[in-house]
């Protein structure tokens, strides 16, 4: 970029700004047909990314043109940024390296070929990055229809064009884009040229419409300008952008330039009032034109966040001791402009063009098997919110003939339990009781096996497997909702024959301790206490589902199909009974039953033996 004030003034002297861009002929808006992609190719050591992973890294390289400007500069940065990015791929599963632009400083033969020369570095290993063209690297007064030139000759399409990430190009060559796997989808890089024509903006419009639900990372080198108070705004270029492409179309989450400083960042919203994070990143005015700086946008979907960090592998490589004053401050920068996290709920994000479907509803042949004892399930067809009333069946779906009816808590209405069309995304049935129970007063609804149920006298000498669906409403600690039961048997301890311990306790209980934490709390039939299994405390507005598998010996706690810590190692072998029911949605202290639970329950499974998790409900 232009050094000095001048920067902004040289945008509107050249008239390269808003209508003034020259168009070109429909030509420029083919899509060129894509490469074959084999993103893991057979018999080769090289590039390899975890494309299911939901953690990968997109590594981004803005200005580097002080680091190759005639007869000064110095390409080791680079090629120390390079090295580290092929070093670390794995580690850090960088999926794709992009430069922002100005990748020399005169645009001369010799600055370009050396600067290629430095790119052989990810080239040798086949590793994906994307290049275009800043002012500096061309003649900026030309939009992408200039024709040829020295940055074409180095950097053009065919240099990247078998690389398993490259989609393709526009015929002038200026232009780029790259699809890459990551997170278990597919995900597109469009890459602009420094002043796109209006023929490209329509080119880019037709990848889009190529791959509509790919999420979408713009790449340009001007677009949002900052200030060194942390204000960011849309260049009078990066106005044309947005008002051409990338409002218009809801694929485009994140943009990325170069060309200004100081960083900076701002969120838009795009025509379909989703987020656009809007981002300048450069460092060509710091110590050393930059010091090869990388940024690394490391994407969790898991976490719904993007963590963003700037550090100079250059700088990092060099002995501590004998680094100067000036590289010690440059190592990594850590301020909020160049550190920092974004929350971005991607499914909601992505839901305008790439809606989660999720799994489809799976009937009661489909999970009654391995065992299963009781099965229940709550989509019997009523509409969402309707009470269920005292005395109403449950079928057990087994046909074992555990069914369950419904019993209230004096005082408590019958909206207390109603059904609800709320499920976990991989539940079998879509659909849930609420069960608004509550401790002052006492009240809610709950569920209980009928008289003679089978399942009342089993004992489960060979092993069990209990599973269910939950999720705590959001307020569920500010409502004095503890020690909850999802399911426990009635009948206490010292009904059993127990006198160990608190034989005042139930018999069995798969419920929440005040803090929300899960636990597993039983009397086995060959012990006179009781053996209990903790789990972490559970986190409130989201879907859970939970299990408790004992093997005839250990019991073991999961949660989403995730072993938790907490397990005992003293044998639990059978479940002590008394005889008597059942209970969903309730917990009991010496036979009398607490207030209900708070929450929604959906589909329950118990079965005569352990079960692997991936034969849980939720695999």
């Amino acid at each position: 970029m232009a050094e000095g004030p001048s920067r902004r003034g040289f945008l509107r002297g050249a008239g390269l700004v808003g209508a003034g861009l020259v168009g070109t002929g429909a030509a420029a808006g083919v899509l060129l047909p894509a490469a074959t992609r084999a993103w893991q190719r057979v018999g080769d050591d090289r590039y390899r990314p975890d494309s299911a992973s939901p953690r990968f890294t997109l590594a981004v390289i803005p200005d580097t043109q002080y680091l190759f400007d005639g007869d000064r500069g110095d390409s080791g940065p680079l090629a120390a940024t390079l090295r580290w990015i092929v070093a670390h791929q794995a580690e850090r599963n960088i999926v794709l390296t992009a430069h922002l632009g100005d990748i020399v400083e005169n645009g001369a033969a010799a600055e370009l070929a050396e600067a290629g020369r430095i790119f052989e570095i990810l080239d040798r290993r086949g590793v994906p990055y994307s290049v275009l063209a800043g002012n500096h690297d061309i003649d900026q007064s030309t939009t992408d229809q200039r024709g040829p030139s020295h940055y074409l000759e180095v950097f053009g399409p065919h240099r990247v064009r078998g690389l398993p990430t490259y989609g393709g190009a526009t015929p002038d060559g200026y232009n780029t884009y790259h699809v890459f796997p990551a997170a278990g989808r597919e995900w597109l890089l469009l890459a602009l040229d420094w002043r796109p024509s209006d023929g490209t903006l329509d080119w880019a419009r037709s990848v889009l419409a190529a791959h509509p639900t790919s999420p979408v990372i713009l790449t340009t080198h001007d677009l949002a300008d900052a200030d060194h108070t942390g204000a960011t705004w849309l260049s009078e270029h990066g106005q044309r952008l947005w008002d051409r492409l990338v409002s218009g179309s809801d694929q485009i989450f994140l943009t990325l330039n170069g060309h200004y400083w100081p960083p900076g960042r701002l969120v838009l919203r795009n025509a379909a009032g989703r987020d656009v994070h809007v981002h300048i990143t450069n460092y060509q005015n710091r110590y050393y034109g930059g010091g090869g700086m990388v940024r690394l946008y490391s994407f969790d979907l898991a976490r719904n966040t993007i963590d963003v960090e700037t550090l100079s592998p250059w700088i990092l490589g060099q002995p501590a001791e004998r680094r100067n004053a000036l590289a010690r401050r440059e190592v990594e920068l850590t301020d909020p402009a160049n550190r920092f996290s974004l929350a971005v709920d991607f499914a909601d994000r992505f839901a305008g063009f790439a809606p989660a479907t999720g799994r489809p509803p799976r009937g009661p042949a489909a999970v009654v098997g391995d065992g299963t004892v009781a099965y229940w399930r709550f989509d019997q067809g009523r509409p969402d919110g309707t009470a269920m009333p005292d005395g109403f069946r449950v079928e057990d779906l087994s046909g074992r003939g555990n069914h369950l009816t419904r019993l209230s808590l004096p005082g408590s209405p019958p909206e207390a339990l109603r059904w609800s069309a709320e499920h976990h995304d991989d539940q079998p049935a879509r659909a849930s009781l609420f069960f608004s129970g509550g401790r002052r007063p006492a009240r809610g609804g709950y569920l209980r096996t009928v008289d003679g149920a089978p399942l009342n006298a089993a004992t489960f000498a060979h092993g069990y497997t209990l599973e269910a669906f939950v999720k705590l409403p959001a307020d569920v600690r500010e409502t004095g909702s503890d020690g909850m039961g999802i399911l426990s048997r009635y009948g206490t301890g010292r009904d059993a024959g127990k006198t160990g311990a608190d034989p005042a306790q139930p018999i069995a209980l798969l419920g929440l301790s005040a803090g929300m934490m899960l636990k597993w709390a039983v009397f086995p039939v060959e012990l006179d206490g009781i053996v209990a299994n903790w789990g972490h405390e559970l986190p409130a507005g989201e879907w859970c589902h939970v299990a408790v598998v004992n093997d005839g010996r250990l019991s073991t706690l999961y949660v989403e199909g995730a072993r938790l810590l907490r397990n005992p190692s003293v044998a639990a072998s059978g479940l002590a009974t008394s005889g008597e029911p059942w209970l969903v949605g309730a917990y009991h202290h010496d036979r009398i039953v607490q207030p209900g639970f708070y929450g929604w329950i959906g589909d329950i499974r118990i079965t005569d033996r352990p079960l692997p998790v991936d034969r849980f409900l939720l695999a």
